[in-house]
């Protein structure tokens, strides 16, 4: 089974993580991933994440290419010998933070269409998505807004998004109210992960 994390930048995804990557409840073979990944694809990807000059399509790509990799590295070989996956990040947050970032180019009437369609061919999609639900204000202050995805503004397309993203495929979200205490949320997360199972 595939899990992913998703949520605006600051909603608590890499402390769940963390912390259901101590829990005991979960295999011990469980694999734990997050994208963008530690590979060479992955460090291309921070690089235009700190630059503020990126070109937003290229950015894209890139993206891609980083998930095309997990997903054949990591993701699949896993899902193969019925290992539990858990990634903090997937194709959903491509989709809603290059949606948001390619919006206001002319080239795309749906920008958010345009990145599925690219990532189409290259992606699994996960068996159950942990959506950490928190306004777009609290995101940038939780998150620091050190980056050009951070801003409030920005993340508030982003969670539109997301929410496009969560009404056409409920079945497959679990929506997590990610202003409670992190305790709360991670025993949630949990929750979901083992009803799911």
């Amino acid at each position: 089974m595939l899990v992913t994390l998703e949520g605006l930048d600051g909603s608590g995804k890499s402390t769940v993580w963390d912390r259901l990557a101590a829990d005991d409840a979960l295999p011990s073979d469980t694999v734990f991933t997050r994208e963008p990944t530690d590979s060479w694809y992955g460090d291309c990807v921070q690089r235009s994440i700190d630059d503020d000059d990126a070109d937003s399509l290229a950015e894209l790509f890139l993206y891609t290419a980083d998930h095309a990799a997990h997903l054949a590295e990591t993701v699949e070989p896993a899902l193969a010998d019925g290992r539990l996956v858990v990634s903090d990040r997937y194709s959903d947050s491509r989709y809603a933070y290059q949606g948001a970032t390619l919006a206001d180019a002319d080239a795309f009437d749906d920008a958010m269409a345009y990145v599925r369609r690219v990532h189409e061919p290259w992606t699994r999609p996960p068996d159950l998505t942990v959506y950490l639900d928190v306004d777009p204000e609290t995101a940038a202050r939780r998150s620091g807004a050190t980056n050009k995805f951070e801003a409030a503004d920005y993340l508030a397309d982003v969670r539109e998004n997301y929410e496009q993203l969560l009404e056409a495929d409920p079945d497959r979200f679990v929506r997590i109210d990610a202003t409670q205490s992190p305790d709360a949320v991670s025993e949630q997360a949990l929750r979901a992960i083992l009803d799911r199972r």
